[in-house]
């Protein structure tokens, strides 16, 4: 059963920090899943995963294992396991699992800081809640690993504030450097386009089109150790960073 309705409202695009949240089901999904007018959730992509948690109603409570992107723009949560579903209509109340979504939030900051002293173009990238990987268009390895992995930890211990701007696309299309990833584009069509910011000003260190969740301060990433750095084909690069705690 479902109802007419618009794009899920994103919470978490509002607040990355709010952990819990209601909200009115509006629809199940064929497959067995449930959109919300406003999710707290934020679905899979752009190497981030989906937040998992859990929704309670009066009657009844659901394991929320992700979140996915859905038609129309819309958010589903997809259960955990076999589970009844929120009537269409209820009202919910939302709890993410805040230390795995903390986890991302620092992560997806710190690739993003990794692009900045690796500034070559990337061709894909994962995340995880205590480690990630980009994988850069750089067809030598790069020699010095202790340097990298002291120009990153010297970028988070500047804690330098994270924030966001909005530019249209046409903007966009006149400043194409500002698109960083090869293989995955900004969507398009909704008119505009989201930047994540790092730093402010003559400190300003990195800016590029990013839908994810951030830590606010670079600071709240920690410290950060490099990974493996591989090679994946004639060109790319893989190169890997872990939280240190």
């Amino acid at each position: 059963m479902t109802r007419t309705q618009a794009q899920t409202q994103m919470l978490f695009r509002d607040d990355p920090y709010m952990t819990e949240a209601e909200a009115e089901v509006v629809a199940h999904t064929p497959e067995g899943g449930v959109v919300l007018d406003a999710s707290l959730f934020y679905p899979t992509g752009g190497g981030q995963p989906g937040d998992s948690g859990r929704i309670r109603w009066p009657e009844g409570s659901m394991g929320v294992a992700t979140a996915v992107k859905g038609a129309g723009d819309n958010i589903v949560l997809v259960p955990g396991d076999a589970a009844v579903l929120p009537p269409v209509g209820a009202r919910v109340t939302q709890e993410i699992d805040w230390d795995r979504r903390f986890g991302h939030m620092r992560v997806h900051t710190a690739l993003h800081l990794l692009s900045v002293v690796l500034p070559y173009p990337v061709t894909g990238g994962s995340i995880s809640p205590t480690k990630g990987r980009l994988d850069f268009d750089m067809a030598e390895a790069p020699e010095d690993r202790d340097a990298i992995e002291a120009a990153l930890n010297a970028l988070v211990d500047r804690d330098l504030p994270v924030g966001e701007d909005w530019i249209t696309e046409a903007e966009l299309d006149a400043n194409p450097g500002l698109v960083k990833t090869m293989s995955v584009q900004p969507p398009r069509g909704a008119g505009r386009v989201r930047l994540v910011r790092i730093g402010e000003g003559d400190h300003l260190v990195d800016l590029q089109p990013c839908g994810g969740t951030h830590v606010a301060r670079t600071a709240e990433i920690g410290a950060l150790r490099l990974g493996k750095i591989e090679k994946k084909g004639r060109q790319n690069r893989r190169v890997s960073i872990h939280l240190d705690d």
